[in-house]
C-alpha cells in the first residue's frame, strides 16, 4: 500500500469548482481546503507508488483549475 499527501495550489476563485471534482477521485481518503500557500491537501492510497503517481498525473493534475501540486510520499524504514 502507498501512501501520498498532495498539497495543491488552486486559480483563484475556482476553488469550489476545483473541491467538486477532485472530491470525486475515489482514492482520495481525505481531502482539507487549506488558508496559506496552498489551497487543499489530499491523502491518497494506491496499491503502489508507479499507481499513485499515476493517479496523480492523472486524475489529479489534469483537472482544469489547479496550477500546481507538491506531492509527499512515505518511506519504509
Amino acid at each position: 500500500m502507498a501512501i501520498g499527501y498532495v498539497l495543491i495550489t488552486i486559480t483563484p476563485t475556482r476553488e469550489h469548482e476545483v473541491f467538486d471534482k477532485i472530491s470525486k477521485v475515489e482514492e482520495i481518503i481525505e481531502l482539507h481546503p487549506l488558508f496559506g500557500e496552498y489551497d487543499f491537501i489530499v491523502k491518497i492510497e494506491a496499491e503502489d507508488y508507479e499507481k499513485l503517481g499515476k493517479i496523480i498525473i492523472n486524475k489529479i493534475r489534469s483537472i482544469k483549475g489547479i496550477i500546481d501540486t507538491k506531492t509527499l510520499t512515505g518511506a519504509k524504514f
